[in-house]
């Protein structure tokens, strides 16, 4: 029985993947069983952001795991502690509390802002969250429910209330609604990733901000997919000038393992207390050793390297043929084709070149650090198989 057998048998159909066994890498170059190799412009979606197998990153988690793979969080470990220092200097957050994805990071999130409410009003009357529509905030239940389409709000219910659907980018949108229903916080995603690669305008969320600030109302960032220099700053909500509340990242953090990270700013530092929230893995010595890796080489010089092959991309594909728009930010970027997206993506593996989609578009995802000629080879590829 071969692996593709196996996992058909024995591994939960969640899945539809693509059929190749990637079995190796090295950067942004992947291989599969047979031998064939494929420029990879997806990044394990946005988590590799330094690429397979990076030497640096390796070095920093072998060593962690020769001294201490795992302890509870009865005790201190040195790479938490670190790396919560880390994000707290490179954001001006105040606390940081670690779980072990983006959904979890996002469950924190809504927990302290749930529990600033009740510690403000002394019962659950304005615990309302707002989200946007076309967001996506993870798959457990309450991030479920969180998530502003419709198409993820069936077959799990009952779901918890609390959460209400603003209109992206109309800012009358979420002011009545947090007037009607009694809300304390606006989550949102500055670039909505799984909703299609759309970004927010700045007049709206500078409109959301100030709003929240004359209403006492928390700011929640969803920084998982956006997060970690992908959009040519350490994290988006820098390109819009303020600081939220709570940030959430995951993904790139880890740069290969999973952790998540729930930052909190000067309103909710000291929301959470002893016995209020917790993770058995949250904080894990050989994840963190990994992201403080990560976290510490992304300077000022590869956000402009970001910079650059964000325009690289943006300039080859904007009114190439076959291609209708292109949207995104930095390394995160989707391009809305005349042609289905998905056969796109079937046809550039055909060709040695991994993309992803997202709704009805082509999803580019790259390691921040992918040579300029394997860049430029894969968006070649792709562009050729949009005009086809």
């Amino acid at each position: 029985m071969n692996i593709t057998e196996n996992d058909k048998q024995y591994v939960a159909g969640t899945y539809a993947r693509f059929p190749i066994e990637l079995v190796s890498g090295k950067g942004s170059v992947l291989k599969d069983s047979s031998g064939k190799e494929y420029i990879d412009l997806g990044s394990g979606i946005a988590v590799n952001i330094f690429g397979a197998a990076d030497d640096e990153w390796k070095a920093a988690v072998e060593k962690q795991l020769s001294l201490l793979p795992h302890t509870s969080n009865l005790y201190y470990t040195e790479p938490c502690s670190t790396l919560a220092k880390l994000l707290c200097e490179k954001t001006g957050m105040k606390k940081v509390f670690f779980s072990n994805s983006g959904a979890e990071a996002n469950e924190c999130a809504i927990k302290t802002a749930r529990r600033y409410a009740y510690n403000k009003f002394g019962d659950e009357s304005h615990s309302g969250i707002i989200t946007l529509k076309n967001s996506f905030h993870g798959r457990t239940i309450a991030t479920l429910k969180a998530t502003g389409q419709d198409g993820y709000h069936t077959h799990f219910g009952p779901f918890p209330d609390g959460f209400y659907y603003a209109e992206a980018n109309n800012l009358e949108s979420v002011k009545s609604i947090a007037e009607e229903n009694g809300c304390i916080a606006v989550m949102m995603e500055l670039v909505q990733g799984e909703g299609g690669v759309c970004n927010l305008d700045a007049d709206f969320v500078k409109g959301v901000y100030d709003y929240a600030q004359q209403n006492d109302m928390l700011i929640i960032i969803d920084e998982v997919q956006t997060g970690n220099g992908r959009t040519g700053k350490l994290y988006s909500y820098m390109h819009y000038g303020f600081t939220p509340d709570i940030v959430t990242t995951a993904k790139g953090l880890g740069g290969g393992l999973p952790i998540g990270a729930t930052m909190l700013g000067e309103k909710v530092k000291d929301v959470l207390i002893p016995g209020s929230h917790g993770s058995t893995f949250g904080g894990n010595p050989v994840c963190c050793a990994g992201a403080c890796n990560i976290l510490s080489r992304i300077d000022d010089k590869l956000l402009s390297e970001v910079n650059e092959k964000s325009k690289f991309i943006f300039d080859s594909l904007s009114g190439a043929e076959g291609v209708k728009s292109v949207s995104g930010m930095g390394l995160m970027i989707g391009v809305e084709t005349e042609k289905s997206a998905k056969d796109i993506a079937a046809a550039c593996m055909e060709k040695g070149v991994l993309v992803l989609t997202a709704k009805s578009k082509v999803r580019l995802l790259p390691a921040l650090n992918i040579p300029a000629d394997e860049l430029k080879k894969g968006i070649e590829i792709l562009k050729a198989v949009i005009a086809e």
